[in-house]
């Protein structure tokens, strides 16, 4: 009997031992499974943001109009600012000038030849000279009616943009409806005038080609007459050199009018030295009718109606955690709450300062690498909007 109770009150005390053996093993094999879970996931926060669109001057030039104030929503394709035309306008009047000065000196070619012809009693000649002078005088009068269009675009073009703004006028009361009817009345005038040109225009292009073609034709049946080209090869370099001038006046015309290349909102994001990694070129710019831009000048920016990507930073215990493509969850806390999937698209080269509003004491700079996530469809997010990053 006795024996019995030594052996018992020796197991009694190998159990007291062993107990706390087990329960260390025990944690410690909790700390095993949450550490490699842990591993496995991880969660941080990122910011939404949509596409900047800085729209920079095409060339050297002074601000005309502006034609959009801050916040504004604009379309794609909307004209934001127009520079000033003066040196354009100036330019198409000296084409025109030498149009008229080429269509005097074809005048005075052509009764030559004619007298030329009547006194050698050569109709051959003088039919051949006729026709050459047909095709030289239709392309003067296409260079006039282009020339004529070009003007008429600009004037346009500004008359446009007056009208838009005596509309914003009216609605607030600062003008009189008749101020609105002049505008309109004065713009499709204008118009009116250019698709008249225009119609003009292919009546001249017409005509220009059906004079080659009697051209070409009566040359099959007749002497080629080398005094009658060399008369009229001055005048077709002239005509030729005005031509490419209207076709260089007509890509700057258009380089003068601005237009938003996506549907947005004007921006003016002024931000904190802190946040200056998050600053993208001309966000704090907005020009003002009047001044002088270079080319490359920000004049300002358009900011995308919906983000399209997130920025996120991960820290560098992290780093091992993160790859390209792996698959996260977006979690948004406001209303309306959603959750949806989406994917790593890019890692950033480098640890890089991160936003103050990321920062969990906004006394304390913290670093980490971006990351960049795309917003996936339906997943409604407002610019700027903070969202919860976890991985899977």
């Amino acid at each position: 009997m006795k024996k019995t109770t030594a052996t018992n009150c020796r197991f009694g005390h190998l159990g007291l031992h062993i107990l706390p053996i087990l329960v260390w093993l025990t944690a410690m094999a909790c700390v095993v499974i949450l550490f490699q879970h842990r591993s496995q996931q991880f969660e941080i926060v990122g910011i939404a943001q949509g596409q900047m669109r800085q729209i920079t001057s095409p060339v050297d030039g002074r601000l005309k109009i502006v034609s959009v104030e801050l916040f504004e929503e604009v379309s794609k394709g909307q004209t934001l600012a127009s520079l000033d035309d003066t040196q354009l306008n100036a330019q198409i009047a000296t084409i025109g000038a030498e149009i008229e000065h080429l269509t005097s000196q074809l005048a005075s070619i052509s009764d030559t030849m004619l007298a030329e012809a009547a006194n050698r009693q050569t109709d051959a000649i003088a039919s051949q000279r006729r026709f050459n002078v047909d095709v030289e005088n239709a392309r003067l009068r296409i260079l006039e009616q282009k020339a004529l269009i070009e003007t008429d675009k600009v004037t346009a073009e500004d008359l446009a943009v007056e009208v838009k703004i005596a509309a914003e006028l009216l609605e607030t009361d600062a003008i009189a409806p008749y101020e609105l009817q002049k505008a309109q009345a004065l713009y499709n005038v204008v118009a009116k005038r250019i698709v008249e040109n225009q119609d003009l225009l292919t009546q001249a292009e017409q005509d220009l080609q059906q004079a080659q073609q009697r051209r070409d034709e009566f040359a099959q049946r007749q002497p080629v007459h080398p005094s009658v080209e060399k008369a009229l090869d001055t005048i077709r370099k002239q005509i030729t050199v005005q031509e490419k001038l209207i076709a260089e006046l007509s890509v700057q015309r258009e380089a003068l009018r601005i237009t938003s290349p996506v549907d947005g909102t004007v921006v003016q994001i002024q931000i904190r030295a802190n946040q200056a990694v998050m600053r993208r070129a001309g966000e704090d710019v907005l020009r003002k009718p009047g001044e002088v831009v270079l080319a490359g000048d920000p004049i300002l920016v358009v900011a995308e109606a919906e983000p399209t990507e997130i920025i996120a930073y991960i820290g560098q215990g992290q780093l091992a955690q993160v790859k390209e493509t792996m698959v996260v969850q977006l979690i948004k806390d406001t209303e309306p709450a959603q959750i949806a999937s989406s994917q790593v698209v890019r890692l950033g080269p480098a640890m890089e300062l991160m936003p103050q509003q990321l920062w969990r004491n906004p006394n304390i700079a913290q670093w980490g690498r971006p990351i960049l996530i795309k917003i996936p469809p339906g997943l409604e997010l407002l610019p700027g909007e903070t969202v919860g990053i976890r991985g899977l």
